[in-house]
């Protein structure tokens, strides 16, 4: 199939490792999958992961020869992925679409705080615990960057024992309401689902015709 666009994939494993998920299972359908590196909590803080995935977007979409730019990820990826996409690589706007499976998004959520409390990957990636009126985990928070109108898609299963399914809804409607294209799978299933399980592929395939030229 011909590219249709560029997907910088950006791993998860915690903002502490690297998960075995490559995003190669999105190449068929038309995306040239670009894997993006970034610091871990251990070694930099929070927005240091930011910083590290904008270059890797930057020299993604030099060598893109044209294409389109998208930016996906899975769990702690998932969520650079939405920054990246809703701030933008540059400037606001400058990202054609965000591909986000499994993302936390919301570091003060009660029911996160309640699954988390004895191991909050969070508190690591700020280098603190988050808390209300901190500026680290209000920038660090999804919902505080939306507005630039950058299409989204959210995949979740709803009995995520690790990332609540609540998040993604939750972040589904609040993209809404600020003008974001927001496309939500709430499916069957926990934690790091298969990329290439039928109803995955499918609602990623259509979400991918909303924003891309056919192939």
């Amino acid at each position: 199939m011909t590219d249709r666009g560029v997907l910088l994939w950006i791993h998860g494993g915690g903002w502490r490792a690297r998960s075995e998920e490559d995003g190669a299972a999105l190449a068929p359908l038309g995306l040239r999958v670009v894997p993006a590196t970034y610091r871990f909590a251990a070694e930099a803080h929070w927005p240091a992961q930011l910083d590290d995935v904008r270059a890797a977007a930057r020299a993604a979409r030099a060598a893109a020869g044209g294409l389109p730019l998208l930016v996906g990820g899975d769990s702690a990826g998932a969520m650079l992925a939405l920054h990246l996409g809703l701030r933008g690589v540059d400037r606001p706007g400058d990202v054609r679409a965000v591909l986000a499976y499994w993302a936390p998004v919301d570091p003060l959520d009660p029911q996160w705080r309640r699954l988390r409390r004895h191991d909050d990957p969070w508190a690591d990636l700020l280098g603190h615990p988050p808390a209300a009126g901190d500026p680290a985990t209000a920038d660090a928070t999804v919902a505080g960057h939306l507005g630039s109108g950058v299409p989204v898609l959210l995949v979740h299963g709803r009995d995520d024992a690790a990332v609540p399914a609540a998040q993604s809804v939750d972040l589904a409607g609040r993209l809404i309401a600020a003008g974001h294209p927001a496309h939500l799978w709430l499916t069957h299933g926990g934690h790091a689902l298969d990329l290439a399980r039928p109803d995955v592929r499918a609602v990623t395939a259509a979400f991918l015709d909303t924003v891309l030229p056919p192939a």
